[in-house]
């Protein structure tokens, strides 16, 4: 059997060919008539998103993917939470799956959000670099109904644990938001660190305290001593009107 291939063509037109084996018109075969398609790399068959708390989970799925080497995941802040106005920008990477037939899913977390409107889309990108977008789907996080501070984890710790905390209405927005005050205590409640001293607009956040920090976040320590000794220590919240104080354990 003899084949042919036609490489000389363009996408989204017909075509019509004949084999010529002798004089016309005998000569000539039946005519064959081909469309020539766009060849999509991924066929994207969902993509949504769906909010658990203050995180959106993003999730899609392929039907087929062709050179497929992975997505951006682009985001783009409409309102206060991360700034009005806000350019598409690139907030993470997920891997494709090559060449496939097989339907595929995938999830990107975004985490901890402000309150605010946010739209997300996927850039497809290929082996060689040609990429596609998709469409773009908006959700909207909405501002915490009131003040909380959560037990930190993990507890007991050695050396870093992680402390959230949530900010309602602002209370003084013409400032800029809420001046929110976080610190650690030892028993005897001297203070021997500041985690957080600054406005914060409504929202849920987190933050890191290292037991072994020597940027001078940790005060008061004994002479001679790096990092803080194995005790139970108290973190505190303030916020307007609102104070909250929990225990914690740092075992080394």
């Amino acid at each position: 059997m003899t084949t042919f291939s036609d490489t000389a063509v363009i996408i989204n037109n017909i075509y019509t060919y004949q084999i010529n084996n002798g004089p016309f018109p005998n000569g000539f075969s039946n005519e064959a008539t081909a469309y020539v398609q766009n060849i999509v790399p991924v066929e994207l068959q969902s993509f949504t998103a769906e909010i658990i708390g203050s995180d959106v989970n993003l999730l899609w799925s392929t039907a087929t993917e062709t050179n497929n080497s992975g997505f951006d995941v682009e985001k783009k802040a409409l309102s206060f939470g991360e700034g009005l106005g806000e350019a598409w920008k690139t907030i993470g990477f997920v891997h494709g799956f090559g060449t496939t037939t097989e339907v595929h899913h995938y999830l990107f977390v975004d985490e901890r959000l402000q309150a605010g409107n946010y739209q997300y889309r996927l850039k497809q990108i290929d082996f060689d670099g040609t990429f596609e977008y998709s469409n773009i789907i908006e959700v909207t996080i909405d501002a915490p109904i009131e003040f909380s501070l959560e037990q930190n984890f993990p507890n007991p710790f050695n050396p870093t644990t992680k402390i959230k905390y949530t900010i309602p209405a602002s209370l003084n927005p013409s400032k800029g938001g809420t001046l929110v005050q976080l610190q650690v205590f030892d028993i005897l409640g001297n203070a021997v660190a500041t985690l957080v001293n600054e406005q914060k607009q409504p929202g849920t956040y987190e933050v890191e305290f290292n037991t072994a920090s020597h940027s001078g976040e940790v005060r008061n320590l004994p002479a001679g001593r790096q990092g803080l000794p194995s005790g139970i220590y108290f973190y505190k919240l303030q916020a307007g009107t609102f104070v909250q104080t929990k225990k914690m354990i740092l075992i080394k």
